[in-house]
């Protein structure tokens, strides 16, 4: 592969400005590559990501777009340079592929385009299943240490001070998988991916993110299991709705143990006052 593809960051030269005063510089900046998802034969999506944790990222997509209902539908994952980009291929079993043919056929008609138009309107929106993890509780504690826990470990980021973080906080172990990415969106996917395929059970833990909370975050949370959602930002009005349809609780704004509780406030043990 290309130097491009295997780096995840490369150093670039620039100039620097400081107290009117201009000197040469250099920087560690984060790779962003087209990355696309193609399941029997054909491509599904193309991402610009940051190209690493590839088997997790694909897994943890198809997952949480509904492509694939546990790790144990991919038979198959190959990494392929394309051109500037990358291909990740993915074989499912049979059951599986047949029915992503059966929906592409659907869209096709209606929709000339495939992937957009009534039917991705319709998947942008789409109800979520509720999560089964009741009798899950944590702490003011364990908010803060999931966020800290998640900033301490931000290799990728502490370096070039422009990548997203998604993190898995078990309250027996701590943070126990954390992926990063130019985008907050693929940041989370690759931790859907690391979860699932490492074993660990979603019910039992949070998902923590450095982002923003837009409805997508909540979706593919809820796609995980996981029944509580931690950000150092706030949600959107759809994320709170949709995360009250999921039964997950949304706690945003997390600085420390100062936080605000959206959605499913019973979950915190110490009965933190609800803000919305």
């Amino acid at each position: 592969m290309s130097d491009v593809i295997r780096s995840t960051a490369r150093m670039v030269g620039g100039l620097k400005a400081s107290r009117g005063l201009v000197s040469a510089s250099s920087r560690l900046v984060p790779e962003e590559v087209p990355i696309a998802f193609s399941y029997a034969g054909s491509t599904h999506a193309v991402m610009m990501a940051t190209p690493d944790d590839l088997e997790d990222f694909a897994v943890g997509f198809s997952l949480a777009e509904g492509i694939i209902e546990r790790a144990e539908d991919v038979v198959a994952i190959d990494v392929v340079e394309a051109g500037e980009g990358i291909d990740v291929q993915v074989t499912l079993r049979e059951m599986t592929a047949e029915a992503l043919i059966a929906r592409r056929r659907r869209m096709a008609g209606p929709v000339g385009c495939g992937l957009c138009g009534i039917e991705s309107i319709e998947q942008a929106s789409r109800a979520v299943k509720p999560v089964a993890a009741e009798g899950f509780s944590l702490t003011a504690r364990d908010v803060a240490q999931a966020m800290a826990q998640l900033t301490a470990r931000q290799d990728l980021n502490r370096q070039t001070r422009a990548v997203h973080a998604a993190g898995f906080y078990s309250l027996r172990q701590g943070l126990v998988a954390i992926r990063e990415d130019v985008g907050r969106h693929n940041a989370l996917d690759k931790l859907v991916g690391a979860v699932v395929i490492g074993g660990w059970d979603s019910a039992e833990g949070a998902v923590v993110v450095t982002s923003r909370l837009s409805v997508e975050m909540v979706q593919k949370t809820a796609a995980l299991g996981a029944p509580v959602l931690i950000a150092i930002s706030a949600p959107t009005a759809l994320a709170i709705r949709t995360a009250a349809q999921a039964g997950i609780t949304l706690i945003g704004i997390a600085r420390d143990e100062d936080f605000e509780i959206f959605t499913r406030p019973d979950r915190v043990a110490e009965g933190v006052p609800l803000h919305v």
